[in-house]
């Protein structure tokens, strides 16, 4: 039996371990951290309960077919809640939209606030349901090898109606005008790592998965999610080290032969790399062998990187969903000071999040659950200093905005920034969410799943095909089995 190597136990590792698994191989998955889930770890302390990265759940049907494919379903492994409004994005003080779940409400909503916009948000979810049906089923499940892949019948056909070429703030300005709705629906895109100018019109797909696909929350916590699939995967045979640090990948010619970890070399038939794409090539592998140099890496456009505080409040707050977006300060600007002007941000949009107010698992009774997140660009200078300085300008608008005091109630908090993610993640500048995806380093124009001088070595995650996020994460884990598989056959 082949013997297959996996470097990383975040979303995309996982999930390619337990396709490889399937296919009868055996699968071996090493682990850095004392914990599995990657960027979507949980930490508790005195019955606070905090997943340490990804929290919104959206595009419910790229889990549910992950599970299908093993013949299993979502709700074998976790319990899902819909979110209902969605979430609140918050414009200043009294001054908020909470977003209905229910589409009705939301053509009454957007026609509230602009007249006749209900009508133009009927086309421009058919026209997102479009893109998100051939995305979805004819882009990112593509190895990106060669564009040839793309030229499928339903691709050509409705090239015109994915607009990959016209950018995606002019496209949602084509359809509404005022800014609250503009804001509105440039929202999800912060996702994909770019200013909506650079992103391209097609990624009005995200909106369809927002709207229509709804927002969803994994009972006990996003990490139950990669419970579920660490499950899923121990039922098919795949074996979990953790605090197995890989130190260098081994090479003959044009060949892995296998890993050293903890000094011990470790063969294997080939090797799939869910570990941050930048340190693996740099700096596990031999310069001879690296398909990159660091002259590549240094011009990619990266997603932003976070800074973010868990805190733990011994009482229950008002004013607060489980989801709430404060873009009470000028979007524009923070952008600027994230892509153009790399520096820390002088007025920072900020996102909120309170599981608590859903799910009382994740606090002690009375008590709230919060995870705050403030965008910055990879690569800053990070101490201590700067990270109270921003807690403070934050706190201090979350309180007057929502009304009541916090801070008299923290009973416990803890920051994580650039130099957590470079720790933890070995992350490229820290960043937090991967490569933007620009049109210029979207498809075949990402670094390649595959190193052509080493035949059995493979890429999965956030920095290679389909881009950052957990579900494009999951369907990359996929698509690099695949092509595992295909190798060894």
């Amino acid at each position: 039996m082949k013997n297959i190597g996996v470097i990383g136990a975040g979303y995309s590792g996982l999930v390619a371990a337990c396709y490889l698994a399937k296919d009868g191989y055996n699968v071996t998955v090493y682990e850095k951290n004392s914990s599995i889930g990657g960027r979507s770890r949980k930490f508790e302390h005195e019955g606070f309960v905090f997943d340490m990265g990804p929290s919104w759940y959206w595009m419910p049907d790229v889990f549910e077919k992950f599970f299908s494919d093993f013949g299993k379903s979502v709700c074998q492994y976790y319990e899902l809640i819909r979110l209902d409004p969605s979430y609140r994005v918050v414009f200043g003080e009294n001054d908020y939209v909470d977003m209905p779940a229910d589409i009705e409400g939301l053509y009454e909503l957007f026609e509230s606030i602009e007249k006749g916009s209900s009508v133009k948000l009927k086309k421009f979810l058919s026209d997102a349901e479009f893109k998100y049906n051939v995305g979805m089923n004819s882009l990112v499940h593509k190895p990106s090898k060669s564009l040839m892949e793309f030229a499928t019948p339903e691709v050509m056909k409705g090239m015109f109606k994915l607009k990959l070429f016209q950018s995606f703030s002019k496209y949602v300005r084509s359809y509404f005008k005022n800014p609250k709705l503009v804001k509105i629906l440039e929202f999800p895109v912060l996702f994909l790592g770019a200013k909506p100018e650079q992103i391209p019109a097609l990624y009005s797909l995200m909106n369809y998965a927002d709207i229509q696909l709804g927002t969803w929350y994994p009972k006990k916590g996003m990490f139950s999610v990669i419970e579920g699939i660490e499950k899923l995967a121990l039922e098919l045979g795949v074996k979990i080290q953790v605090n197995a640090n890989v130190q260098s990948i081994e090479v003959n010619e044009n060949e892995v032969v296998g890993l050293k970890i903890n000094d011990e070399l470790k063969k294997h038939d080939a090797i799939v790399a869910s570990a941050d794409y930048h340190f693996v090539e740099q700096h596990l592998l031999p310069k001879s062998h690296r398909k990159y140099d660091e002259k590549y890496w240094e011009s990619r456009v990266m997603a932003p990187s976070s800074l973010l505080f868990y805190l733990g409040i011994n009482k229950k707050l008002t004013n607060l969903l489980h989801h709430n977006l404060y873009f009470d300060e000028d979007f524009e600007q923070h952008a600027i000071e994230i892509y153009d002007t790399p520096q820390w941000p002088s007025k920072p949009l900020f996102y909120v999040c309170a599981p608590s107010v859903t799910d009382d698992t994740v606090a002690p009774q009375g008590s709230e659950n919060l995870f705050l997140l403030v965008p910055i660009a990879p690569g800053l200078e990070d101490n201590d200093e700067t990270r109270e300085k921003y807690f403070e300008i934050i706190m201090n608008r979350l309180e007057k905005i929502t009304g009541q005091s916090i801070r008299d109630s923290i009973m416990y908090k803890r920051s994580y920034a650039v130099n957590d993610f470079i720790s933890d993640y070995n992350a490229f500048k820290g960043n937090a969410y991967g490569l933007a995806n620009t049109l210029k380093q979207t498809a075949v124009l990402k670094p390649s799943i595959h190193n052509p001088k080493l035949k059995n070595l493979f890429y999965t995650g956030q920095l290679t095909v389909p881009g950052p996020g957990v579900p494009p994460s999951i369907i990359s884990g996929k698509v690099v089995a695949g092509e595992v598989i295909k190798y060894l056959k």
